[in-house]
């Protein structure tokens, strides 16, 4: 077997480890967004758009925390940067997230549940690609 066909397979097979890390990760944060926002709405009482917010920011800095150890394995100690930029990149996911459901569902009157599984598709190969060589580039 070609040497330069082996270093292909064995990197598109890390890029997909990753990628699958990465959707374990996600799908890890939403029960912290989704747990969190209902501990402090329902049991604390707090506003339920601040509450949404706490929820955020708490699944995106839990994300960033296994991100930066398990998924990418980041060794970066500039952390603050680092974080900074996953928190801007899930913020620009966010609004990508907002803008599809807005014209998926109001604007072409598709059904809410199916436009936002399309979003969060959208979604996560953004916040993926673009962790991937901005957040955590190897330099």
């Amino acid at each position: 077997m070609n040497i330069q066909l082996l270093y292909i397979g064995f990197a598109i097979r890390g890029f997909l480890l990753k990628f699958l890390k990465f959707g374990v990760v996600g799908f890890s944060g939403l029960f912290v967004d989704f747990g969190l926002t209902f501990l402090f709405k329902e049991v604390f009482h707090v506003q339920k758009y601040v509450s949404n917010a706490i929820g955020f920011i708490m699944a995106a800095t839990s994300n960033y925390i296994f991100n930066r150890i398990w998924t990418f394995e980041s060794t970066n100690p500039n952390i603050a940067l680092e974080y900074t930029e996953f928190i801007v990149i899930s913020l620009i996911g966010l609004v990508i997230n907002t803008l599809i459901l807005y014209l998926l569902v109001s604007r072409w009157k598709i059904n809410f549940y199916l436009s936002k599984v399309f979003a969060i598709a959208v979604v996560t190969l953004w916040n993926f690609f673009a962790n991937l060589l901005f957040t955590f580039a190897e330099v």
